[in-house]
């Protein structure tokens, strides 16, 4: 059976399949933590503990030598990213109660569900994009600088920063860790970023399940629509900044931008956590996720076709600079050589 190969016909499947798989059971078999006990019900209940070793992972595939042009690129990506995230939720806050809007058709829009959203880009999609295209190495190599956008970091900064919300200096430091742990190990020994930075990918469906295991059907369904039109926000909203930074600043074609134009899996996970951080954030976090699912799904399907669509134009336009991205990345292993 090509279970994976069929999974990944959906778009975002591995991380969808998963949490809707997990949402199911919990939504009919509501107890089974409790029923099964032991090692299965305590990893029905193990988000964060998987979380942990995601993000150690990820971190691990950051280079720290890498060249001025890629970390550039990277880190431009990342911090419009982040910036746009906290504009908007920022504004959004002074229209919206911190426990999101209950009722209509806008019912679970919350500033956790924008920011989570808008905050961090799928890597794996984004990777998947630079690859299938030809001479774009530095900006597939540029993709471990902006990865720590995938943890809640970012999102407990803005929010904090918002006056939204209020976190111990303990809880910033300690979504921090694992990136950092995995970022200093990595560096020093290449064996173990070649053992666990291939790691992380493989979690996504066992973090994606026990996320899935918090919400149910009822929470999706309503979230629907809210979570479409936020997807859809996504995609244009941060992939026009985002080709605009990599045009005009990084100096760049703007292809990168559009690739990254889309919402992480691993933000599904960043309501929960905001919310055990800050349990004014309870009420929504449930809803939020469910948005946060919703515009995976729907950036996995809008990035790839805006991307290509883009990418198609400058070839029309004669405006590849397939040979420019190359003797870059030929320099850029020179200096660190």
């Amino acid at each position: 059976m090509k279970i994976k190969k069929n999974i990944d016909k959906i778009p975002g499947g591995i991380m969808v399949v998963p949490l809707l798989l997990g949402a199911l059971i919990h939504t009919f078999w509501p107890k089974t933590d409790m029923f099964l006990g032991g090692v299965t019900g305590t990893y029905l209940l193990g988000t964060n503990v998987i979380l942990f070793i995601f993000f150690f992972c990820v971190g691990t595939g950051i280079d720290l030598k890498a060249s001025g042009k890629i970390a550039a690129k990277g880190i431009n990506l990342l911090v419009v990213k982040v910036v746009l995230a906290a504009i908007l939720g920022i504004v959004l806050n002074i229209f919206l109660p911190i426990g999101g809007i209950t009722t209509g058709i806008l019912s679970g829009l919350s500033v956790l569900a924008v920011i989570a959203s808008f905050n961090a880009s799928n890597g794996g999609l984004y990777a998947a994009l630079m690859s299938s295209i030809p001479g774009r190495e530095v900006d597939l190599a540029a993709y471990p600088f902006f990865s720590v956008e995938s943890g809640p970091f970012f999102t407990m900064i803005t929010l904090g920063l918002a006056g939204i919300g209020a976190f111990p200096w303990q809880a910033l430091v300690s979504t921090l860790v694992p990136f950092v742990l995995g970022a200093l190990l990595g560096g020093l020994d290449p064996d173990i970023r070649k053992m666990y930075a291939p790691v992380g990918g493989a979690l996504i469906p066992f973090f994606a399940f026990t996320i899935g295991y918090s919400m149910n059907f009822d929470m999706l369904v309503k979230s629907g629509a809210v979570g479409i039109l936020m997807g859809i926000a996504v995609v244009f909203v941060s992939g026009y900044a985002l080709y605009l930074t990599d045009r005009y600043v990084v100096r760049s074609d703007g292809l990168a931008g559009w690739a990254a134009s889309s919402t992480a899996g691993a933000a599904v996970s960043v309501p929960m956590v905001i919310a055990t951080m800050d349990p004014r954030f309870k009420a929504t976090a449930s809803s939020a996720t469910a948005i946060v699912a919703t515009s995976v799904l729907i950036t996995a399907v809008l990035t790839p076709a805006v991307t290509m669509w883009y990418y198609n134009h400058l070839i029309k336009k004669g405006k590849i600079k397939i040979e420019t991205q190359t003797v870059e990345l030929t320099e850029a292993k020179e200096v660190e050589s």
